[in-house]
């Protein structure tokens, strides 16, 4: 009798309990909070690290290999492999410590990457203006380099937030998954619904990211709508064509970043 009960209540249950959802409303806040606090640090901390080494690798063209190749081993590690090694180091163990650095190191290549094509892309003879105008070179990248590299450097955080918020998920098997806790208990119940709610509200969470970004770079290039350069900013326009022709060229980036995220949320 219990042999065929289970198939029957398999069947008969629904994708969705909506009970269910009701009830735990505020766990889904809780857990929002969660997801937003570790994906935000690790892309952030992930963020500042990628750009001493762009700065580093424009600066002294020969690093720009060995650190590429560098976080580029990182990247290449699955993500389940190098949670599971940071566990057993006694300075990291289950929790936040190994999410984060685990998560920080998926976003460096993508964002080296893009913070470099988009520094290259900035004309030479944009930069010798600057510095014919006396700024000093660290004012120079501020005030001229890091403004026209905008559409890049935004570029690479989105691909590397997406990605976060995919991977988050899987840090719920170390004890800190946001919506993956949700996708975690379902899968250990047999049960649909916090798994359905649990990949909703993850994916949810990265288009609104994407969005934001999108905003974001509208807000912080606005002569990018402005329907082509005006006379004395030829050089600024040509410079923002240029750094979108390197980004236009890393874009397979874009699909190893997705497929990392994949990999978080199945």
């Amino acid at each position: 009798m219990s042999s065929g009960a289970a198939p029957l209540l398999a069947v008969d249950e629904p994708l969705v309990r909506w009970d269910w959802v009701r009830d735990h409303t505020d766990d889904f806040v809780d857990l929002f909070w969660e997801h937003v606090s570790l994906t935000v640090a690790a892309v952030g901390i992930g963020f500042a690290i990628s750009m001493v080494l762009a700065l580093v690798a424009v600066r002294w063209r020969w690093t720009y290999e060995p650190l590429a190749g560098f976080c580029g081993v990182l990247y290449a590690i699955p993500s389940l492999a190098l949670f599971g090694v940071l566990i057993t180091i006694p300075a990291f163990g289950l929790g936040f410590r190994s999410a984060l650095v685990a998560l920080v190191s998926y976003t460096l290549l993508i964002l080296l990457r893009n913070i470099v094509a988009g520094l290259d892309g900035v004309p030479p003879e944009v930069r010798e203006a600057a510095d014919g105008m006396g700024y000093e070179p660290w004012r120079r990248v501020l005030r001229v380099d890091l403004p026209l590299a905008t559409p890049a450097i935004v570029a690479g955080l989105r691909i590397a937030t997406v990605t976060t918020v995919g991977l988050v998920t899987v840090t719920a098997l170390i004890g800190e998954g946001g919506f993956g806790d949700l996708i975690n208990d379902g899968l250990s119940r047999d049960f649909p619904t916090p798994i359905v709610v649990g990949a909703v509200l993850s994916v949810a969470l990265a288009v609104a990211f994407d969005v934001l970004f999108v905003v974001f770079e509208r807000l912080l290039t606005p002569w990018a709508r402005a329907g082509g350069p005006r006379r004395g900013d030829r050089g600024a326009g040509d410079a923002l064509a240029d750094a979108r022709a390197r980004t236009a060229h890393d874009e397979k980036w874009t699909a190893l970043g997705r497929s990392k995220a994949a990999e978080g949320l199945l």
